[in-house]
């Protein structure tokens, strides 16, 4: 067992539990405030670092707005890929959207904002099909890039996937080069993962937050990210949401 599991484990069942049910209607809001009249284009401007985006499965680019927000609020511009819809396709599929992306608009040096399956994407992206180093490093939140005990019990083959045995999920673990470029952060309970987020060679954040989604929505997320995008840059001092 991890540490990050025995970290979990000393967590209080009772605020485990608390923080799954704030956690799932923390998706909830956010699925609904997809919905709102926020576009694409109200990102993309800015002189900074550009930023790529890449969500998690089930969820729009909707769920990262929270953080596109600090990152555009700091000069970045902020490019998402509606393409990739609820993000069901497999991992090398929806790597070969983003990298596409890139080629089509000739973005160079960038920064990947990824949360949960986001992050394999755009690790698969950076290990496999990144042959002119178009992007610079990857800032990934709550991403399995150990797998999730839960995957094996899921009814459906997309979510199976994120088992540590799946070929891509495997194949990816062995990748160690890129992890050097790769900022993870993640709580110290989460809804999905319960092995954690942690990876090896990269800077690991852990935060004193639970949850798989409401993690995107805390302040301390915000300056780890902040952080991770503009080293040596103080982020902003907010109290804790």
């Amino acid at each position: 067992m991890t540490e990050v599991l025995r970290s979990a484990d000393r967590v209080p069942l009772l605020r485990r539990a608390r923080w799954a049910v704030l956690d799932w209607w923390y998706a909830v809001v956010w699925q609904v405030r997809s919905l709102g009249p926020t576009t694409t284009d109200d990102y993309r401007t800015g002189d900074g670092q550009p930023v790529v985006v890449i969500p998690g499965v089930y969820e729009t680019w909707h769920f990262m707005r929270p953080l596109m927000d600090a990152l555009h609020d700091r000069g970045h511009p902020v490019h998402v890929l509606p393409v990739l819809r609820h993000n069901l396709r497999p991992v090398p599929e929806s790597s070969d959207e983003v990298m596409g992306y890139l080629r089509e608009h000739d973005l160079r040096e960038v920064l990947v904002l990824a949360h949960s399956k986001g992050g394999l994407i755009g690790k698969y992206a950076m290990t496999r099909l990144d042959d002119h180093a178009r992007i610079d490093r990857m800032v990934a939140v709550s991403t399995p890039f150990g797998g999730s005990g839960w995957a094996r019990l899921a009814p459906v083959r997309h979510l199976r996937a994120f088992r540590a045995t799946d070929p891509v999920l495997a194949a990816l673990a062995r990748e160690l080069d890129a992890n050097a470029r790769i900022t993870s952060v993640y709580g110290v309970f989460d809804t999905l993962i319960p092995e954690g987020s942690e990876l090896a060679g990269a800077t690991n954040v852990r935060l004193p937050v639970g949850g798989h989604f409401r993690i995107l929505g805390d302040a301390r997320t915000r300056s780890a990210v902040l952080s991770a995008a503009d080293p040596g840059v103080a982020a902003p001092d907010r109290d804790p949401a």
